[in-house]
């Protein structure tokens, strides 16, 4: 039997269904990590972020925490700035799945959210790779639907994500959310199945 758990990447561009699947996930008994949720950590006050960004980004750092919606403004005005802070954030990120993962060493599966798992290697550090997909036209009405959103900036999160037919072709296995909450929670119960039985084959 292995010593670690068999460690699930999740992925997909913007509007795929991520989040509800990693719920199917949550639901089903499986451990989350959830890079987003880790990131929010970070840039909330006494979050660890708020200091690496604030020489980069000083607007968006307001009494000691990192403001989401001035952080992605200063982005959008200033192309350089992005990759700037990704160098600052992610080994922070990294340092928080590292944790997690050793708090789930006796799990025979968990399942690492990652938005940015092709854009950043990460797909080295999983054993293998779901990716949620959907057609464009449900992809942009869900991303649209969101408070906030706009085009211009559906577009620049778009052009930062490698496209989803190339993440469907690296991937491991792939989820088509579009079919609908039950087919992706029987997709996700087999896979679970599938995954725990190679974990202790």
């Amino acid at each position: 039997m292995s010593e670690r758990p068999f460690i699930l990447g999740l992925t997909g561009s913007i509007g795929m269904g991520k989040s509800t699947t990693a719920n199917l996930f949550r639901e089903a008994g499986i451990p989350v990590w959830d890079a987003d949720r880790a990131v929010h950590q970070l840039y909330a006050e006494g979050g660890g972020a708020a200091d690496a960004l604030r020489e980069l980004a000083p607007g968006a750092v307001i009494g000691g925490r990192v403001d989401r919606d001035r952080l992605r403004a200063a982005i959008l005005r200033d192309e350089t700035l992005l990759p700037r802070i990704e160098a600052r954030v992610h080994p922070l990120v990294t340092e928080d799945r590292a944790a997690f993962l050793a708090e789930h060493a006796g799990a025979a599966l968990v399942l690492c959210d990652i938005p940015l798992l092709y854009e950043t290697g990460a797909e080295i550090g999983v054993d293998a790779v779901l990716v949620v997909t959907a057609s464009p036209e449900v992809q942009r009405a869900r991303v649209l639907a969101r408070p906030g959103m706009t085009t211009e900036a559906f577009e620049h999160i778009l052009a930062r994500q490698v496209p989803d037919a190339e993440k469907r072709r690296r991937a491991d296995h792939i989820l088509d959310t579009g079919a609908g909450i039950e087919a992706a929670r029987t997709r996700v119960t087999a896979l679970i199945a599938e995954l725990t039985e190679m974990r202790h084959a």
